[in-house]
């Protein structure tokens, strides 16, 4: 009685499975990727801009001055 109970729910779960509509297409996932690569390139454009321009020109005129230390 109570493997019969619990079959006719699993029955009626699948069928409610099956018949959604709902979901996710491929359509949906390629944008989600294309934003997502879009976003990093630009993230790391930026980065690089930033460390090229302003923080690598500043840290090897330090190391240059370390280097050249005359005490």
């Amino acid at each position: 009685m109570v493997g019969a109970l619990k079959l006719q729910q699993l029955r009626a779960k699948s069928g409610m499975v099956l018949t959604q509509q709902s979901g996710e297409g491929f359509v949906d996932t390629a944008l989600k990727i294309l934003i997502s690569v879009v976003i990093g390139a630009l993230l790391l454009a930026g980065l690089y801009m930033l460390f090229n321009d302003t923080v690598l020109p500043t840290l090897v005129q330090r190391v240059k001055e370390l280097f050249n230390y005359k005490g």
